[in-house]
């Protein structure tokens, strides 16, 4: 999507793709023009919005230079529109690692039909990449890979990786224990950041209390100045 320039040429980009396409566009929460929540947007825009005439003159040529950029309405619109309908039996596809960053108008249900969710990898997921790599149905060791699966988090992707041989030498015996080692390592990769999140919570925690703790002793010295003073006032009087 960062080498389409314009809106007008997605257009004619998507029209281009025939019937039975499927159009994928990968990682789709890494451009801006697409993602993000527009209310915020809005505000934050309301909040910069400049008071000086020529700076708002610069801004709104700025804003104009933008508009010819890709955008979320110039993809819903494709997606939605006419020009969605010149070819049928196509699939889009989008991809994200952050389903959060992006607008809940780009995969509401009936545009975004299907969610599907690329978890970790499981055992019975395991069990099919050793049957692809190492041509393996049973192991001694996949007892162990399971009870270690089921306490660490990792992709097929990198289950894959280890499973796969680097060398002639290497045998299912060897990919087996590699994937273990891998695992064990991760397990602890992943304690040691929880320990250090836990951490950095407490810290966090302590801190503000100690800033409640100096705001209120900022006002019982200013509630005591001010009864002194009035006190001071009813004397002299």
């Amino acid at each position: 999507m960062t080498t389409v320039k314009d809106n007008t040429e997605l257009r004619k980009l998507l029209i281009e793709t025939t019937s039975k396409s499927i159009i994928v566009i990968e990682d789709i929460d890494c451009s801006l023009d697409l993602t993000g929540q527009r209310k915020k947007k809005k505000k934050k825009a309301e909040e910069e919005e400049p008071k000086d005439p020529v700076s708002k003159m610069a801004k709104d040529e700025e804003e104009e230079s933008n508009s010819t950029k890709v955008t979320l309405s110039g993809l819903l619109n494709f997606i939605d529109g006419i020009w969605s309908a010149i070819g049928g039996e196509r699939l889009i596809i989008f991809t994200t690692n952050h389903l959060e960053k992006l607008d809940p108008a780009l995969i509401r249900r009936g545009r975004m039909d299907k969610h599907i969710e690329l978890s970790y990898c499981c055992f019975q997921a395991f069990k099919v990449l050793a049957k692809n790599y190492l041509d393996v149905d049973s192991h001694q060791l996949f007892e162990t890979i399971g009870h270690l699966l089921e306490e660490t988090n990792m992709t097929p992707a990198d289950v894959a990786e280890n499973l796969m041989p680097k060398s002639l030498t290497e045998d299912a015996d060897t990919c087996l224990k590699n994937l273990i080692e891998a695992l064990e390592t991760a397990k602890e990769e992943a304690r040691k950041k929880a320990e250090e999140d836990m951490r950095l919570k407490v810290e966090k925690e302590e801190k503000e209390k100690q800033q409640v703790a100096q705001e209120d002793v900022k006002v019982d010295e200013s509630l005591a100045k001010e009864v002194k003073e009035n006190c001071v006032e009813v004397v002299k009087g």
